[in-house]
């Protein structure tokens, strides 16, 4: 929910003066602690510069907030010390709910007394990486992709803005998500692999672990304007079309699907591929009835590409007598941990009045009933501001120091929205417990994001996010999980020296700030933008740089 600002009053002139030269010096240490946290990216193994600047602007007279109120130290915990311990090298490529179970590569996650209660440690030698775009290389031909990627352009009207969001099956090292940003597609790529999201991440391009097996995708109906497979292993054909409906949950109408690779030209190709003629043909008239079932027209084929699109109606003269039966489900967006259906998904709504990008960024989208419209106009006018504060206090938080940011509790995706820059991207998450399922009014302002429960391990490889924020996700979380579990799993996915902003009741984050102290960060809280009377605080954090086998770091 939205809170607004208390309004302040009977105030004398001499309590003015001290409040504002409170906020002034408490402003330039939160200043100059923040410009800290930056360091020289691709380059050594840590900042000098970073701790050089920290130790000359240490505000030891404000190192607590400079006021008190009826609620603090009220959460029964004030006297718990917090001292987190290095896991052994061994977990330094640990993903909990990725590990390995005979066959399965879904998410099956550890048991509660299976978690892990200590620090995952980096590699020695570990380097951040180059900024981007210089770390978006990846694949030995960048003319090859470049010029497949020209061939889509004939075909898909990239040009428009209405092309602005990608989904990625069996996305590899996510090259084709990285050559799409010439082309102001945002892709969100789905790798089987832990060492292929790793490599991904490492180059700036969105990626999760995943696969299309028996689980349903983690994100709503009807969002995606396009979806990519190559060359990947997915049996489009099988379980009576089934992962081609999951494909059809997602993709908006008027949506496209690229299907490139097997069976596409199994003429010229099945011997390459080591496959009879007979199987791949089958393979391919299987498809095209699965796609005739969904609705989809095929707008091209030529050598190993076939394009089709999702009609922006489907009348009864458009579908065989066979069509596929229409999924019974009234919630199509409850889909954490939900089965995969062999049914179509009715469209959310019509995708016309879709604006294109960036116009669709702060346009009103079609998704937010009218009744909503004032307040999703006030949650953009009010990220703006606070994303405006944050760019005060760390003025280098869009200079691409900072590529792959996460947003923990997105809301309505505004603070990503603010943010907007070709030198970021952000991972909109909408916890499965939020109040309101707002992924798919992400999704059509031209942002990425995903379905996540907190109380589980994001499904990522250690050490991918350079900025990690989080607004009430402590508060949301209160009576489910444990912030000790949360802190752990941010540490785990944060990069050395990477930076967090956390921003919720200030009883909450002094909690937050005792737990992250000892795990070798080192913090700042500082007011909330319209003065210290409020009860919403800020908590700026910085991960320190530590490696396997560090004896030397020590807790603040």
């Amino acid at each position: 929910m939205l809170t607004k600002g208390k309004v302040q009053g009977g105030d004398t002139i001499k309590k003015n003066c001290s409040l504002t030269s409170v906020l002034i010096v408490v402003g330039l240490c939160g200043f100059f602690y923040v410009v800290g946290l930056w360091q020289r990216s691709g380059f050594g193994k840590g900042d000098r510069i970073a701790i050089g600047v920290i130790k000359r602007t240490e505000c030891i007279t404000l190192s607590d907030l400079m006021y008190d109120t009826p609620n603090n130290h009220n959460d029964g915990d004030h006297i718990k010390e917090y001292n987190y311990k290095p896991c052994d090298a061994s977990f330094i490529d640990h993903t909990p709910c990725h590990r390995r179970s005979g066959e399965s590569q879904e998410r099956h996650c550890p048991a509660q007394q299976e978690k892990l209660k200590c620090l995952i440690p980096a590699p020695k030698g570990y380097a951040t990486p180059y900024q981007w775009p210089k770390n978006r290389g990846g694949t030995r031909f960048p003319q090859e992709l470049d010029a497949y990627i020209d061939e889509l352009s004939s075909v898909i009207p990239f040009h428009t803005g209405m092309i602005r969001t990608a989904l990625d099956t069996e996305c590899r090292v996510a090259s084709f998500g990285a050559y799409m940003f010439k082309k102001n597609v945002i892709t969100m790529s789905i790798g089987g692999h832990e060492s292929q999201v790793q490599y991904a991440m490492e180059r700036g391009i969105p990626a999760i672990i995943g696969v299309l097996a028996t689980m349903k995708l983690p994100f709503p109906s009807g969002s995606f304007d396009m979806a990519h497979c190559s060359h990947c292993l997915i049996p489009w054909d099988t379980e009576d079309g089934m992962y081609m409906m999951e494909v059809d949950r997602v993709l908006r109408p008027g949506g496209y699907w690229i299907l490139s690779g097997p069976p596409i030209n199994w003429k010229n190709n099945y011997q390459e591929w080591q496959r009879s003629q007979l199987e791949l043909e089958k393979e391919q008239r299987n498809i095209e009835d699965i796609a005739k079932l969904l609705c989809w027209e095929k707008k091209y084929e030529k050598g190993d590409i076939a394009i089709w699109r999702k009609r922006l109606n489907c009348s009864q003269q458009d579908t065989p007598p066979t069509a596929a039966a229409v999924c019974k489900s009234t919630h199509a967006d409850h889909v954490w941990y939900k089965k995969m259906e062999k049914c179509v998904t009715p469209s959310p709504g019509p995708s016309r009045s879709w604006k294109p990008f960036p116009e669709r960024l702060n346009a009103i989208p079609s998704r937010v009933s009218r009744e909503y419209v004032e307040v999703y106009k006030e949650d953009s006018r009010l990220w703006k501001k606070h994303v405006n504060a944050y760019k005060r206090v760390n003025k280098i938080i869009d200079s691409g120091r900072y590529r792959n940011i996460m947003d923990m509790n997105a809301g309505l995706g505004s603070f990503a929205a603010a943010l907007d820059s070709t030198k970021l991207w952000v991972m909109n998450v909408v916890p499965t417990i939020s109040q309101k399922a707002s992924l798919d009014v992400i999704l059509e302002r031209g942002l990425i994001g995903i379905y996540h429960d907190w109380c589980e391990a994001f499904s990522t490889y250690p050490r991918t996010y350079d900025l990690i924020h989080a607004n009430g996700v402590f508060s949301l979380y209160k009576n489910v999980c444990s912030a000790e579990e949360m802190l752990l799993e941010m540490d785990r996915i944060l990069r050395p020296e990477g930076a967090v902003i956390l921003r919720d009741e200030e009883n909450v984050l002094r909690k937050v700030q005792r737990i992250v102290r000892g795990m070798r960060w080192k913090t700042k809280m500082v007011d909330h933008e319209d003065g210290p009377l409020e009860q919403e605080k800020l908590l700026f954090a910085v991960k320190q740089y530590w490696v396997e086998g560090d004896t030397n770091i020590t807790t603040t």
